[in-house]
């Protein structure tokens, strides 16, 4: 396989503890599905259903598959400012030297998004749950009277 940057082979690598393909020459890297929903999970512990879509629109870009050499497709990773390529044919992703790092940038500030909105809303249910208490309402009453 040829790096779609520089046309380079692709010399298999392991880094962040996951194997991938890598660009000697512009350190791009390509990675399979799995691949990088290892890497994502490296920092993500709430699950695959709860990370979202991965890609919900693409354009056509000029970088061709290392696989199947058919132009890929361009999108914004999750809905963040971070771009990435994927082969329509489902073979990869392709990242720009150091975006693995950025994955993992976005991945753990989505994790604490998650924690925080699952804190946010059991405080608010516990709230609600003191609100509706006897006790509360009986109060909320007696300042009508």
């Amino acid at each position: 396989m040829n790096c779609p940057n520089c046309n380079a082979a692709l010399v298999p690598t392991k880094r962040d503890r996951i194997e991938m393909e890598i660009c000697p020459q512009c350190q791009g890297m390509w990675l399979t599905r799995q691949e990088l929903e290892e890497l994502e999970d490296e920092v993500f512990d709430l699950g695959d259903d709860k990370k979202g879509t991965r890609a919900f629109d693409s354009i056509a870009d000029t970088r061709k598959c290392p696989e199947c050499s058919k132009p890929m497709n361009r999108f914004e990773y999750r809905f963040y400012d971070l771009e990435m390529d994927f082969c329509g044919e489902g073979h990869g992703f392709w990242l720009e030297a150091g975006e693995d790092r950025r994955v993992l940038e976005l991945m753990k500030k989505e994790e604490a998004d998650l924690e925080r909105k699952v804190m946010a809303e059991s405080r608010w249910s516990s709230e609600m749950q003191r609100m509706r208490s006897g006790s509360f309402l009986d109060r909320l009453r007696d300042l009508f009277r």
